[in-house]
Order: C-alpha cells, then sequence, then structure tokens
C-alpha cells in the first residue's frame, strides 16, 4: 500500500509563521490577511466569533461578510466577502484624527488609543471601506430585567483593560472602534479569532515581512487582488478570488 501523507495542517503552520515572527523586532514585522473568496460560503461564523472573543456591543461589528451578486440574469453567481480593517499601509484615517488617537504601530497595525480618543468620528468618515464603528454604548441585555454580567466585562483590546459602564461616556464607550487582528491573541503567539473559527479554511494571517510565511506564499498568486487599490491606501489585507 502506498505511503499516505498527511495533508499539512494550515493553522499549525501560521501559528509557527507567528510564533517565528514574534522573535523578530516588532518594526522588522508586518501583519497581514489574506482571504479566499472561493471558500468562504457566508457562514458568518468570523463575524459571531469576532462578537464573542472583544465582546462587541450591538451596532459595533468588527468583520461582517458582504454577500455579492456577480454577473446578469440567468448567469449569476453569489461570492461572499469578509470585509476587517483594511490595516492600510497609508490609512486615510490616521492623519484626520484631531488628537492623534488613531496611529500606526512598528508592526503595520492601524490602533486607536481609547483614552486618547474624544469621538469626533471623522476617521469613520474618512475610512474608504466603511471598516469603523462607533461605541454608542448599548448593551444587548439593556432594559431587560437583568443587565447581564458577561457584558459588561472588561475588553482587552490594546493590551488595555476597558470594562463596560452603561450609561457613562468611560472607554470603549463613546469611542471609534474597529479590526486590530486581535492584538491581545497575536501578541500571545495566537492566531485571530475570525482564522481559527473559519469553517472553510478561507481566512489566512501571518507575517507579510516573512518569505516563507503562508501569507506571503498567497499573496504571489496571480489571482490575488486588494480593495480600493485605486485610492492608494496599499491595504495589508488581500482577497483570492
Amino acid at each position: 500500500m502506498a505511503d499516505i501523507v498527511p495533508k499539512e495542517n494550515l493553522l499549525v503552520r501560521m501559528q509557527e509563521d507567528i510564533r517565528r515572527a514574534l522573535e523578530k523586532p516588532e518594526g522588522e514585522r508586518r501583519w497581514g490577511m489574506v482571504i479566499d473568496t472561493r471558500k468562504c460560503v457566508g457562514c458568518h461564523a468570523c463575524t459571531l466569533s469576532c462578537v464573542a472573543e472583544n465582546k462587541l456591543p450591538p451596532g459595533v461589528v468588527y468583520r461582517p461578510v458582504l454577500d455579492q451578486e456577480i454577473g446578469t440574469y440567468p448567469n449569476v453567481t453569489r461570492r461572499f466577502m469578509p470585509r476587517p480593517c483594511m490595516q492600510c499601509e497609508n490609512p486615510p484615517c490616521v492623519p484626520v484624527c484631531p488628537v492623534n488617537a488613531t496611529y500606526t504601530r512598528p508592526d503595520g497595525i492601524v490602533a486607536i488609543d481609547y483614552e486618547q480618543c474624544i469621538g469626533c468620528r471623522y476617521c469613520i468618515t474618512a475610512c474608504p471601506y466603511s471598516a469603523r464603528t462607533f461605541d454608542v454604548g448599548y448593551t444587548y441585555t439593556e432594559g431587560t430585567p437583568e443587565q447581564e454580567v458577561y457584558e459588561l466585562l472588561p475588553n482587552y483590546e490594546y493590551g488595555v483593560e476597558h470594562a463596560r459602564v452603561p450609561g457613562s461616556e468611560e472607554s470603549p464607550i463613546g469611542n471609534a472602534r474597529k479590526c486590530h487582528f486581535c492584538l491581545h491573541r497575536i501578541e500571545r503567539g495566537l492566531l485571530p479569532q475570525c482564522v481559527v473559527t473559519c469553517i472553510g479554511r478561507a481566512t489566512y494571517f501571518g507575517d507579510l515581512e516573512d518569505p516563507s510565511s503562508l501569507v506571503s506564499e498567497l499573496i504571489k498568486k496571480p489571482n490575488v487582488m486588494r480593495l480600493k487599490e485605486e485610492v492608494g491606501t496599499k491595504p495589508r489585507v488581500y482577497y483570492l478570488v
């Protein structure tokens, strides 16, 4: 009987890519994501797992999945396109912030300083991908007989604890919010939550500066594209179509 070659576990490989990248100085790695739209089935598992991981309140979604119809009837098909923050190399949301609350980290991730943000929402308007939302302060169980405690637990975005206090203006309430590639996870050597919960293995993550990483291999494919490249933002999220 011929030897059976085990199929490569992509999650294990990507986690090894992350750990290898973390051994380098922060400024020598560039986190990036590749999404294979041919494998995405529109299940929204990534969206829901992101909500759970980041304890997102009503109206705040970091990773919606867009449903597109392609072609002309009767020759039509559907394509699902998850749309996280593009983590642009030239982010238009950064220069418009009047208090420098939005900034680019040395590893390329565009982050928000909640304590600095004044909630002006200029960055929301500036983003050409509609990847930013605003935290009004709602909770899912507000106004019910009992406010669930899990909705008020600290949020570990950017490594800082932020407990939710309904009716107050304490961060992150009153702030702009967005996807941050699960910084609190990757800094511990873990993959973003959306990657590990994708049932079709359609999302890939790693260091774009590492030529041996899976994402570096994928962005060399002839069928790769980025959204709205014409506006010059240089996204670090790539799509296989």
